[in-house]
């Protein structure tokens, strides 16, 4: 359960401190763009980081 509440606050955080920039930010596209890609690799890794979790406490 705890394990649960940590993934969700991770994802709540990467999408509040992450996707807050890509939206709003006043850079250029190219920026924005560079920052959607880290974001989007670092969502991957949040998933397959739960689902291993998942796995290894079923």
């Amino acid at each position: 359960m705890i394990g649960n509440i940590v993934f969700i606050a991770l994802f709540v955080l990467v999408t509040l401190f992450g996707m807050g920039p890509v939206l709003m930010a006043d850079g250029t596209f190219q920026e924005r763009m560079l920052t959607l890609a880290i974001i989007l690799v670092i969502y991957a890794l949040l998933i397959v980081a739960f689902r291993r979790w998942i796995r290894r406490f079923r």
